[in-house]
């Protein structure tokens, strides 16, 4: 998957673009003056099938939209994130994804991870949450939980 912002983004934005791609696999760029388009065709070149655009608000990252690389939207959600200066000690090559919230397990086939009913370490926790639609922790190599998390507090339709 190929990560990117909205034009101008903030260093929050960016910093939790790098950490999300880190802990999934994924390549950054960096939008600068870019199109959608160009993203889509940066996407392409880098053999890429999935992007994510990640908006923001007030300097705070706020929305993801995936969509395949030939601009069809996959998944909109709502989130703000909380991150962390830690080193995520994730290895994506072999991440998998614990999902408790079903209308998230798209992720699976968005970052092309396998979805598995539980996970000693390594992989992505979509767990279910009072206030919030979902939290996604990163759970590292050790099984510790990682101080990064996205909540998600709304899927658009």
């Amino acid at each position: 998957m190929l990560i990117s912002t909205s034009r101008n983004p903030s260093q929050k934005t960016r910093i939790f673009c790098k950490n999300f791609a880190h802990a999934t696999g994924s390549k950054y760029v960096n939008r600068g003056k870019m199109s959608i388009r160009d993203i889509f065709l940066k996407s392409i070149e880098l053999n890429e099938i999935n992007v994510a655009i990640v908006n923001e608000i007030k300097g705070n990252p706020s929305k993801i939209t995936f969509y395949s690389n030939n601009n069809e939207e996959i998944l909109c959600i709502l989130i703000n994130v909380t991150l962390t200066n830690e080193r995520l000690n994730i290895i994506p090559k072999d991440l998998t994804i614990v999902s408790k919230v079903k209308k998230l397990n798209i992720l699976s086939d968005i970052l092309k991870c396998s979805l598995v009913d539980n996970d000693n370490s390594n992989y992505i926790l979509i767990d279910s949450d009072d206030d919030l639609l979902a939290i996604i922790r990163f759970i590292n190599k050790f099984g510790d939980k990682s101080e990064f998390k996205i909540n998600v507090r709304k899927i658009l339709e």
